[in-house]
């Protein structure tokens, strides 16, 4: 099919939930996407962050193929293997000692929310419900999630919300400490924001999280939904910082498309989710599953982390250049391949990502002034210096 044969039929049976581009990418292999009109794009978007490994990679799509002809799904009131082996993945190289497996970051981070709830009720601290988020933060589309999201416009039309949440400005100390109390049940953060513009905290700032956390009792959850499965060069973001969280979540890239996400957690806190406390259909499936496991190995095998750290110099580097010849550039700022552009205030970050898409290149934003650059984490430097001379000729073409 066309691209506009298949525009015509979604636009007349699809939600509009998407301001979807004018393109329908109908195939893909590694960092290449093709659309229905059969034009070639280098992808930077990754399907946000999520095909980390890049399109079709073959011990994924092999670990997928293999498990199709084997078991696709069966309850979760069965032992599942594939299941089993991705969990003891992750305890082996995470903090966490238990692992809850879902399908999406939203069901990831309601089920943290609801486990920080959980662990202080067992404890005969049910007044202990509140949980402290941050601005500008993004923790998904739940009511609970967009809740803790620290961004009003997810949140137009859906009250009532729930209650028990609070916000404070991102990489404030001052202004947590004054937020958190007896009544805290936890705080939830991104290491760094990824939909709220890439912020990076100052150093230092997630230490002086867990210990406030600490202080107070409350559970610290991470959101590493973005920044984990190896996208800041470690498997968890936080791992640059020194510190363990209570709870982490994972979804995004850790089945490289496959939807499958995971509530990370110590044994401690992990222990007051038992039988009919928290439960799913899908999650952890024996298809999902054996895909995840297929990527986590891959990462861990593939030099993916030498790599993400290696191509994020040279990135960021050339993205300098770009800012030193493009008046329209006010930062650029990254860790690892999660990268942001802020442009100058008057200048939209969608309208570089549709000139780019002309040229043949896919980025997305992250807010309304910042172009994010979220590419397969085995991306090389060559492709990425395809994308320098495009990058400069759109923001020139965008000048004022």
């Amino acid at each position: 099919m066309t691209n506009s044969e298949i525009i015509n039929i979604g636009q007349e049976h699809v939600m509009g939930t998407y301001a979807r581009f004018p393109i329908a990418l109908v195939k893909g292999k590694g960092t290449r996407v093709w659309d229905g009109d059969g034009k070639e794009y280098i992808d930077f978007v990754a399907g946000i962050a999520t095909t980390n490994l890049g399109h079709c990679h073959p011990a994924v799509t092999e670990a997928i193929k293999k498990q199709a002809e084997t078991l696709l799904h069966v309850s979760n009131l069965y032992h599942i293997e594939p299941q089993v082996q991705l969990a003891k993945w992750l305890t082996g190289n995470t903090f966490a000692e238990r692992v809850f497996f879902c399908n999406s970051g939203a069901e990831a981070n309601e089920g943290a929310i609801k486990l920080a709830r959980k662990y202080q009720s067992d404890k005969g601290l049910a007044g202990k419900y509140k949980v402290i988020a941050a601005g500008g933060s993004f923790h998904g589309r739940t009511l609970a999630t967009l809740t803790a999201t620290g961004q009003d416009k997810v949140k137009v039309g859906f009250s009532p919300l729930p209650e028990g949440f609070s916000h404070v400005p991102y990489d404030d100390l001052a202004a947590l400490e004054a937020a958190v109390g007896d009544d805290s049940a936890a705080v939830i953060l991104e290491p760094i924001q990824g939909e709220g513009g890439i912020r990076i905290p100052s150093p230092g700032y997630m230490k002086g999280v867990r210990k406030l956390c600490d202080k107070y009792g409350a559970l610290l959850i991470l959101d590493e939904i973005q920044t984990g499965m190896g996208r800041t060069g470690k498997f968890l973001a936080h791992q640059w910082e020194g510190i363990t969280p209570d709870i982490a979540t994972l979804a995004k890239g850790l089945g490289n498309g496959v939807p499958i996400g995971a509530l990370l957690a110590t044994e401690e806190v992990a222990s007051h989710f038992g039988p009919g406390s928290h439960a799913t259909t899908f999650g952890g499936n024996p298809l999902c599953a054996a895909a995840a496991l297929a990527t986590v190995r891959a990462v861990e095998a593939e030099g993916i982390y030498e790599n993400c750290i290696e191509v994020s110099r040279h990135f960021l580097k050339r993205l300098e250049e770009v800012k030193a010849k493009s008046p329209i550039v006010r930062e650029v700022r990254g860790k690892g391949l999660l990268i942001g552009i802020e442009l100058e205030e008057g200048y939209l970050a969608i309208d570089a990502v549709k000139i780019l898409i002309e040229k043949g290149f896919l980025t997305v934003v992250a807010g309304e002034r910042v172009h994010r650059l979220v590419p397969a984490l085995n991306i090389t430097k060559e492709e990425v210096d395809s994308l320098i001379p495009a990058l400069e000729e759109t923001y020139a073409s965008m000048q004022k």
